[in-house]
């Protein structure tokens, strides 16, 4: 009987995670559309923006690996570049453990850690309790195979849409992004805070010269780190015990 009750928790986190996955998945497409035309202009074929992308989930990462094929860059400069862009998804991770319970399997974390982005993570921190590996795989099932897909048609297509069209498709990305944020913004005063210091110090970061010249990937660290430290700070959290059921996929 228990077994079954696990199954059945199981596939409706699948499902809740599919469910999340769809403003992702639109999004992901409509940018890494626009990504594979990028491909297309360094000499990649739909399949070689396809296995990039299946591989590398990274739209920034990606950018900047295109623009190296295209600069004929060495093996080792197109690594280490792409290990400094991606260098955030290392703050993401080690957030994103601690919604992990202490008994998941190293297999599961091992994939989860495969598929950390900004958007995946997002919806992962904002669920109430210990984070079940089937509903961030349900995320994962729908989302990824759209941002694979779209740099291959974006290879194949991109030439034929406008960049208007384009990028009016990526527009869900950004509805997505609000709708995690603002419900938890209206509850409670710390993380609307938060937010807002978030939205002016990018603002900033952007408009100061010697500021802007950081690649968006390290301002992105920078930010990630000293809002963290502040909040941390100015609006500490008790200890209370993690609400929701800690059952693994």
């Amino acid at each position: 009987m228990k077994t079954v009750v696990v199954r059945k928790n199981r596939r409706a986190a699948f499902l809740n995670g599919m469910h999340d996955g769809i403003p992702i998945a639109l999004g992901y497409f409509a940018v890494s559309f626009s990504l594979g035309i990028a491909a297309r202009n360094v000499g990649l074929r739909p399949m070689e923006g396809f296995l990039a992308s299946a591989l590398c989930n990274a739209s920034a990462g990606e950018y900047a690996l295109f623009t190296l094929i295209g600069a004929r860059a060495a093996y080792w400069e197109l690594a280490l570049v792409t290990l400094i862009t991606n260098a955030r998804y290392f703050l993401m991770s080690c957030s994103l453990s601690q919604k992990m319970s202490p008994d998941m399997p190293f297999y599961h974390r091992l994939l989860i850690g495969n598929y950390v982005t900004d958007e995946f993570f997002g919806i992962s921190v904002s669920r109430p309790g210990p984070l079940k590996p089937a509903y961030y795989y349900g995320a994962v099932a729908i989302a990824a195979p759209a941002w694979a897909l779209g740099t291959a048609l974006g290879i194949r297509l991109g030439l034929l849409l406008g960049p208007r069209v384009v990028s009016a498709l990526s527009v869900a990305l950004y509805g997505m992004f609000l709708a995690i944020i603002i419900p938890p913004a209206k509850k409670q005063r710390a993380i609307a805070c938060c937010v807002l210091a978030g939205f002016f110090c990018s603002w900033l970061f952007g408009a100061l010269p010697l500021l802007a010249a950081m690649s968006a990937g390290t301002r992105t660290i920078l930010l990630t780190v000293g809002l963290s430290a502040a909040a941390a700070l100015l609006f500490p959290r008790k200890e209370t015990e993690e609400e929701g059921s800690a059952d693994e996929a």
